[in-house]
């Protein structure tokens, strides 16, 4: 284990030679999407192992020793295989219905002169019960741009609205892939970011809904009725709960995979050997995310061990003054990784182990750390015209990202009221947090990936 060098800007290049191939391909293309992100971090990966500590020479065993000793820190690999039965369960929950039976129960109750701030909630829910935005919006996109005549109303205007509540389970849902990021990367429970998270997304909502109530729409239209069953939501339900009582990240998966395995046997959505392949459909969506993932902890320990991360994190804090400065640090760091790879869950990943630097540094709750985190790469996410959520809607609806982008309220309040915490510290943790991994166990781990 190489212990980090001295503060080193050249030990930072890699992930801005990341951010440089991204930027590049986009301009080159005219399409931001088109360089494929795990080809762009095996680049910058190859070019860290071109590197050297300042005053020291490696050899290239040892920077691959450190490298794989970063990728398979027991954090990222914890990270991994939450990532792959968070897809499982995607692809069980879309193959019983149960997505669809929710979007169905929901349009059913809802009056026409409230479908604006009915459409927000029904995305809210069911993203915050799915835990993923892109699978929101290709569900309910085309619902909500289907209203637009109708209703008499922008169709971006409904896009934007989709993207918002689609957003807000992302950021807050217990089993979205930037909620588990966060927490496991700052070594605090589900139920603690959850918490803090709260008090800054209920208001951005809560205001969303109310701006959205006073849009004038048309009384001609309306909504559709629909068959549902309650039965195949029990296990988002089930979800929900277990997260809420404190179930480990893990069991919570399990228990909402194996509650949507027996309903989907039991009403005959699929047999058992389509079941086994319904869960590997749904590995297979997150095994990109796992290797980026497993990527970028090897990149970040070899910039640790060139003084990469101590220049950062100079720089970062020279007119720090205490824990709110940290804390602006934190966000401006996770937002700009965001607005460089239009991703927020590797945003998260990769600004993590500075962000745990900086709560050692300067008494920063982790609690706080993984809200902050989340909260901010989830707004600027909904926000950028390039970004996955707004190219999918503006891509069913037709539309320009840009006119997308000047509709997606929530995310804009997710980084009002963002930043209205850390100034205001809200919320307030006045006890240690239960899990104290991140001040004691982590410490011969300090300078490794979450």
């Amino acid at each position: 284990m190489h212990h980090s060098a001295p503060a080193n800007f050249f030990g930072l290049t890699p992930i801005l030679f990341f951010v440089g191939i991204m930027v590049f391909a986009g301009i080159w293309t005219d399409d931001v999407t088109a360089m494929p992100v795990l080809v762009a971090f095996f680049l910058a990966a190859g070019y860290a192992l071109c590197l050297n500590p300042k005053h020291q020479r490696l050899s290239l065993n040892e920077k691959i020793a450190a490298f794989c000793e970063g990728a398979g820190n027991k954090n990222i690999v914890l990270l991994v295989l939450i990532f792959l039965l968070a897809g499982a369960f995607y692809s069980l929950t879309i193959d019983i219905g149960a997505r669809d039976a929710t979007v169905n129960l929901a349009l059913s109750v809802i009056p026409t002169p409230l479908i604006l701030p009915g459409l927000f909630v029904i995305c809210c829910f069911i993203s915050f019960s799915m835990g993923t935005s892109t699978g929101t919006i290709t569900a309910l996109a085309p619902i909500g741009l289907g209203l637009a005549d109708g209703l008499g109303v922008p169709p971006a205007l409904l896009a934007g609205v989709v993207v918002g509540g689609a957003m807000f389970g992302d950021n807050l849902s217990f089993v979205s892939d930037t909620t588990i990021a966060a927490t496991r990367s700052q070594g605090v429970q589900l139920t603690d970011k959850f918490k803090a998270n709260l008090l800054i997304t209920l208001p951005a909502s809560l205001i969303t809904v109310l701006v959205l109530a006073f849009v004038p729409v048309t009384q001609s239209s309306a909504l559709q009725q629909a068959d549902y069953d309650v039965v195949r939501m029990l296990p988002y339900l089930l979800i929900i709960v277990s997260a809420m009582a404190g179930v480990n990240v893990v069991l919570v998966l399990s228990i909402g995979i194996a509650s949507a395995g027996i309903i989907g046997l039991m009403n005959g959505s699929f047999s058992m050997m389509e079941m086994w392949q319904s869960i590997q459909t749904g590995m297979g969506w997150m095994q990109n995310l796992s290797l980026i993932a497993l990527t970028i902890g090897g990149i970040v320990s070899l910039m640790h061990i060139y003084g990469g991360i101590a220049w950062l994190i100079r720089a970062l804090t020279k007119k720090v003054r205490g824990r709110q400065g940290a804390e602006f640090s934190i966000a401006a760091l996770v937002s700009f990784l965001d607005l460089s790879t239009a991703n927020n869950t590797i945003s998260i990943v990769a600004a993590g182990p500075i962000a745990s630097d900086l709560n050692r540094e300067y008494g920063v709750d982790p609690r706080r750390t993984a809200s902050i985190l989340d909260v901010f790469s989830c707004s600027f996410q909904g926000m950028v015209p390039y970004g996955a959520q707004i190219l999918t809607v503006s891509a069913v609806g037709g539309l320009s990202p840009l006119s997308v982008s000047a509709y997606a309220w929530y995310p804009m309040l997710l980084l009002v009221f963002g930043v209205l915490a850390i100034a205001f510290n809200v919320p307030r943790f006045v006890t240690s947090p239960p899990d104290t991994q991140w001040r004691s166990g982590n410490q011969n781990s300090a300078t490794s990936p979450p």
